[in-house]
This record gives C-alpha cells, structure tokens and sequence, in this order.
C-alpha cells in the first residue's frame, strides 16, 4: 500500500511536498517515496508516526472527576490517597481498561505507564501498544527505606514476568517525588538496575523547591497529614532537582515530569550532570491541578529534550496527546506543528528507549501512522486517527 497526504511529518521533520509511504500489510514501513506517485492513496490534512504517552497513570483511571480543578498540588495530592480505594475492584479494572482504549483511540502507540501496585498487569499483554512501566517507590522516612523498596519491588517482579515478542514490555523503579522518596529509598533505586530509566515527578509546585530550601512551604502539611516523620530530613538549601540528582548515578537517564517550577539553573545544573535527559510536559494536568504552565520557552531556549504526557484521568478530562499539543499551541501560538509533533513521537520514542521500533517514519519501523486534521483552526483541537 502507498499512501501520501497534503503533508507528512515523519517524527523529525516535514518531508517533502509530494512525498508518499510505501507499507506492508502488517504495518511496517518499507520505504519512503520522494516524488508524487499515481497511485497513492491520498489522505485529507498531515500523516504523523503513532504518538507517545511518556507519563500516564492508568490505574487512576476511576478517580475521573473526583478531585475539582485548581486546587492545587499539595491539597491535590491529599485527596488522591484519600480517595483512591472508594472504588471497588471491578470499577477500577473497567477504568482502566476504557482508559486504555481511549489511548489506542486518540493514537498512542506507546506508554510510559506509572504504577504504585501491579493493578495495569492485564493491560499490558492486550493489543500493540508497548509499554514501559515505572514501578514508584514511595516513602519519606530513611529508617523505612528498605520496607518501602521492598514494596515496590514486588510489584516490580510481577511486571518483569511478562513477555512478549508482539511488543516491548520493560518496567523500572522509580521515584515517585522528591517530597515523597528519602535520601536512603534515593540510593536504594539508584543501586538496584545500573544506568536503567529513570522517571520522577518534578517541580511540579513551588512548595517542592521552598521544602528543600527552607523545610517550609505546603510539605510538612501533606506529610503531617499522613503522619509521616521528617524530623530527620535537614533541607539542602537548594532546589529540589539540584538535592537528589547527587543521590543517583549520572548514568540513569531520566525524565523529568512537570516541571511547572523548574528554572533555568534547574536545567542547567541536569544537562551538566547527565548524559540523557528528556523532560515531559503534561500540560493540561498542569492547568488542571496548579493553572499554570512550564516555562516552554526556556526549555527549548536550553536545548531540553521534550515529550509529552497526559498524566492521569484524576488530573485530566482525557487521555489525548493532540489534546496536550493543542493546549502548548493555543498558550504558545509561536511554537511550529512540526516541533509539537516531534515532541510527541520521536522524542517520546527516544525519552522511553523504543526509537529502534516507532517514532518516526522509517523503513523497517512499525511506528503507526495517524492522519491529523485541523491543524489551521485555532478554536478547537485538531482531529485524530489511526490509518495504519
């Protein structure tokens, strides 16, 4: 099959007008055709690789709608595991799995999918979508740090037994958050895997940064709140980023998620220290939670590697990637299509460690392929599907 639209986008860059994709039955792509051909099937608006969800939280799915809007991080985080099991066991697996499919709906080919138990165990052996888990370990206090990796660490052997010769399927600790991981349970994920994925959520509210500069801020409220201890926990004076970073291995490679008060220095001080560093954008949780944004323009004025996620459906009224560049657009209406769309599938693929296999519009790839229309409309978002 050969097909060609008004536009295509291959993941890196536009190529030229004309140009047409030469596929196989199964999806994979055999070659590039620079040059009109007669016999192409011709597709209404811009072809694009399969999008990547680089940070997501599908065992969330059933909080939709539970938390209001613009309450806030840390008055947000203190609804979320107050809440999280009002649900019963069937009412989050039938979240999820339609969470799930909404994915494959809006076109995400791959995910980046964060999981404080082993609940998106199912999930991930359906369909084609690859998966990259990141398995949180949680826990504030250094004298518990090896109870709490312990924890994670089972959910994570679960993970590790699933195989699949259909579809990527890898999985790592994680951080969860520097107001939520010790310095010990740091040091304890940094050893377990040398040089593996590393995500974390970061800066997402500016009480993150006062906590490690001044022990002040909304921290100690969210920790007092779950009586936890952080008698022991002495602030560094420094950001948060600029803390734990010395508490792991430069080798990881790590995305940074949020970021809504990283600064310049911030970035800085990450690209001096790592080898690989990719920061994801979740802009509509964003809004949702704080109403703010990150400093984009920074970012890339920096050189930052930039992918994009949802985060979950408790901060989030959908799981939808062009959602999230629509929402980047419409604030940032400066910001080129063709560099959202290199956000979303070749640096996600890359941020994931799956660029061998999608992101971009390759011979011998299988990175799907979706028709996007709408782009020149500024009222509403562009539409989305999956052609192949």
């Amino acid at each position: 099959m050969i097909i060609t639209a008004d536009r295509i986008h291959n993941g890196k860059e536009w190529l030229p007008q004309g140009s047409a994709i030469e596929v196989a039955e199964d999806g994979t792509i055999i070659s590039i055709i620079n040059g009109s051909h007669p016999g192409a099937v011709h597709f209404e608006g811009v072809l694009t690789p399969g999008f990547v969800n680089a940070h997501c939280h599908l065992e969330l799915s059933h909080m939709k709608g539970v938390v209001k809007e613009h309450t806030g991080l840390i008055p947000f985080l203190m609804h979320i595991p107050q809440h999280r099991n009002d649900f019963t066991a069937e009412q989050k697996k039938t979240a999820r799995h339609a969470a799930y499919d909404e994915l494959l709906a809006n076109g995400v080919v791959a995910i980046g999918d964060i999981s404080n138990t082993a609940d998106t165990v199912d999930l991930r052996v359906r369909d084609k979508m690859h998966f990259h888990t990141f398995i949180e370990a949680l826990g504030f206090n250094d004298a518990h740090a090896p109870g709490n990796f312990s924890y994670a660490l089972g959910a994570y052997n679960d993970y590790s037994a699933q195989e699949s010769k259909q579809k990527i399927l890898r999985q790592t600790i994680v951080p969860h958050a520097p107001y939520s991981v010790s310095s010990s349970l740091f040091r304890l994920i940094d050893a377990h895997e040398d040089g593996v994925l590393i995500s974390i959520h970061n800066q997402e509210s500016e009480d993150e940064n006062i906590y490690y500069k001044t022990k002040q801020g909304g921290v100690p409220a969210l920790l007092n709140l779950f009586s936890i201890d952080d008698a022991s926990f002495v602030p560094s004076g420094k950001s948060s980023l600029q803390t734990y970073l010395d508490w792991m291995s430069p080798q990881h490679p790590f995305i940074f998620v949020h970021n809504t008060c990283s600064r310049r220095d911030d970035v800085q001080y990450a690209h001096s220290r790592l080898k690989n560093a990719y920061w994801c954008l979740c802009p509509n949780a964003n809004l949702y939670i704080e109403n703010k944004l990150p400093d984009i323009d920074m970012l890339i004025s920096e050189g930052a590697n930039i992918c994009i996620g949802t985060d979950s459906l408790s901060s989030n009224h959908q799981l939808c990637i062009i959602s999230e560049l629509y929402s980047i657009k419409k604030n940032l209406p400066h910001l080129d299509w063709g560099m959202l769309f290199m956000w979303a599938t070749y640096n996600g693929a890359k941020a994931l460690q799956m660029q061998d296999a999608i992101g971009t519009i390759d011979a011998g790839k299988k990175p799907g392929i979706l028709q996007v229309k709408g782009l020149e409309a500024t009222d509403k978002k562009p539409e989305v599907q999956r052609i192949i």
